[in-house]
């Protein structure tokens, strides 16, 4: 869809289209597997998967955790934007860097968390359902909604989507081994996003 230099409207429309089809076909995989599931929660943890508690309470608690980190996300996004663009690096630049990493602070501190609690599904579907979300969603509604598309930059097709495409195919051989993401091949990835970022 970028090699033509921009996301045009009907590219977008089937960007969304495919993240819908995808969700659907999450939940119901995921039905299937439900009672498993909580067998298996139920073998490790000694208690069944049902729910437990007050679920409202916790449904406030997520609504404010969520609150916060798209407040401070916020704030640390416009705040750096204008630090980096007051020093003359380009729009791109910015996107690629600050907020980027602005954005996916929510995303970091909830998949530390969940790893130091050992729910380490939760931070790989965390990471995976983002990049799905941002590329199928945010770009596929940004892209429908503008009268011309998004405008993809030329710097961008030779080598931002080059990178990320490069490093989504060699994620591939480090999840299939042994289904586990060491702490080397943690360090590893950290290695390469701070390569590039120094790269640009």
């Amino acid at each position: 869809f970028a090699r033509n230099g921009a996301i045009d409207r009907w590219e977008g429309v089937v960007l969304f289209v495919l993240l819908i089809g995808y969700i659907v076909f999450s939940i119901v995989m995921s039905r299937r597997e439900s009672k498993a599931v909580q067998q298996e929660y139920e073998e490790a943890f000694g208690v069944s998967g049902q729910k437990q508690g007050n679920w409202l309470f916790d449904l406030l608690l997520i609504a404010a955790g969520l609150a916060g980190l798209v407040l401070g996300s916020r704030w640390l996004v416009n705040s750096a934007t204008l630090f980096a663009e007051a020093l003359g690096v380009s729009e791109l630049i910015v996107g690629l860097t600050i907020v980027a990493a602005g954005t996916s602070l929510p995303e970091v501190a909830t998949s530390v968390m969940a790893s130091i609690k050992g729910e380490r599904d939760i931070a790989i579907g965390n990471v995976v359902g983002s990049n799905l979300f941002n590329l199928m969603a945010v770009l596929g509604l940004a892209s429908a909604v503008s009268p011309v598309g998004i405008t993809v930059p030329p710097a961008a097709l030779r080598v931002d989507l080059i990178v990320m495409v490069a490093v989504a195919v060699a994620c591939l051989p480090v999840f299939f081994t042994g289904n586990r993401l060491s702490r080397w091949e943690g360090l590893l990835f950290l290695g390469y996003y701070v390569a590039y970022t120094a790269y640009l």
